[in-house]
């Protein structure tokens, strides 16, 4: 029923010619582990699966890659401390799909996909994960589950086992296939005071010590339990007479694997700037925005957006909410990148206004410097983003 445990043979990042070095350990230090401290995990097995990409392996994250099989789901659920995903499935009813060669994932359904990548965590690295940034703006609400878990998207120090997927296209039906990547995975070594579940997140004082030091943000420096970020609405703001794109219902399958390869009329309608600088979100609806603000994201530090926050208004804001190391960031005063933001109202209509407070930004340091920064990797699609939407779209 479910993938058979990977072989463990040398993977192709180890030792093939002119790929990056392999550090000889996990390190010593404390905090997010970067993208070379990722790769000694894969060399000692800590992280495993049949082939392991360089591509993958972001500067403070791994991708996932979908496995052979989706199951659809009656619902979603999670498994809690005292059963795995395969008793789970063994006492459920699903339709078992092959992903060999590509499916179709229909708008409005769960699925639940194992991964091809497998740990084998020590006691001191636990690992949480979130939506990559695509995935995101496309409305595929994606969790990560493992194992006798009781929460998403985190994984418990020194587990060993599977991982899954749960995948729930809201806006668009999707088409995958064995490898596709919506997901990514962060670890974080622990200190033996440090907790399971703790708040890791800087400090808005330290917040504001980094930002004298190099801006965090464009324009006036604001926090309240993380860095505040407001949304552009206006010419002024955006540069541009177009405010955001809200999803149309009805469209076209898209696949997930292709670039620049569907028009943006096909499935998304403009918002446009209002004289007044405002917008009302219906409810229920999909919406991209972005931010006022231009981030610089420091070498060191990696951010993540609070997806809810009812103090700023009934929607989430941001369902890929991680930022690495380097975006928008330059020693030399880059542009710096805007925050896109995946917006859904909730049961009312909302007004936003230019300028109006619509999330909050928290930072974490890393245990060191990764070798490379967000926008000097292949991989870097939206580094000096302005309103952008996925890859997907020319």
């Amino acid at each position: 029923m479910l993938m058979a445990q990977p072989q463990q043979t040398d993977l192709p990042i180890d030792r093939a010619p002119g790929r990056p070095r392999i550090v000889g350990d996990r390190g010593s230090k404390f905090g997010l582990l970067p993208m070379q401290r990722i790769r000694a995990m894969i060399a000692r097995r800590m992280i495993w699966a049949s082939d392991i990409q360089p591509s993958q392996i972001q500067p403070a994250s791994l991708d996932l890659r979908l496995g052979s099989k989706a199951y659809r789901i009656r619902a979603s659920f999670l498994p809690g401390s005292d059963k795995s995903i395969s008793a789970y499935l063994t006492t459920s009813q699903f339709d078992e799909i092959s992903l060999d060669d590509g499916a179709v994932l229909e708008q409005g359904r769960v699925y639940l996909v194992e991964l091809q990548e497998h740990l084998k965590l020590p006691k001191s690295i636990t690992a949480v994960a979130n939506p990559k940034s695509s995935t995101g703006r496309l409305d595929v609400f994606t969790r990560l589950i493992s194992n006798n878990s009781g929460a998403f998207d985190t994984v418990a120090a020194g587990y060993e086992g599977p991982l899954f997927a749960e995948i729930s296209p809201r806006s668009f039906s999707i088409r995958v296939r064995k490898g596709s990547r919506l997901n990514q995975i962060r670890f974080r070594r622990l200190n033996s005071q440090q907790k399971e579940g703790e708040t890791f997140h800087l400090s808005d004082k330290e917040l504001e010590k980094r930002n004298n030091q190099h801006k965090l943000v464009d324009g006036d420096f604001s926090a309240r339990q993380g860095l505040i970020l407001r949304v552009g609405l206006s010419v002024e703001s955006l540069s541009s007479t177009v405010a955001g794109y809200k999803a149309m219902r009805h469209t076209d399958i898209i696949d997930m694997d292709k670039v620049g390869e569907y028009e943006v009329s096909d499935f998304w309608e403009p918002v446009t700037v209002r004289k007044d600088g405002r917008i009302i979100l219906d409810p229920h609806e999909f919406y991209i925005l972005a931010s006022a603000e231009r981030l610089h994201v420091p070498p060191d530090l990696a951010a993540e957006m609070v997806p809810i926050d009812p103090t700023m208004g009934e929607f989430r804001v941001h369902y890929a909410g991680f930022f690495d190391p380097g975006f928008g960031y330059s020693d030399h005063g880059h542009q710096g990148s805007r925050a896109v933001l995946e917006v859904r109202s909730h049961e009312v209509p909302f007004m936003l206004e230019d300028h109006q407070i619509i999330g909050r930004l928290v930072f974490e340091e890393l245990s060191e410097r990764p070798e490379s920064l967000y926008g000097q990797i292949t991989t870097s699609n939206y580094q000096g983003q302005g309103l952008k939407l996925s890859k997907h779209f020319r």
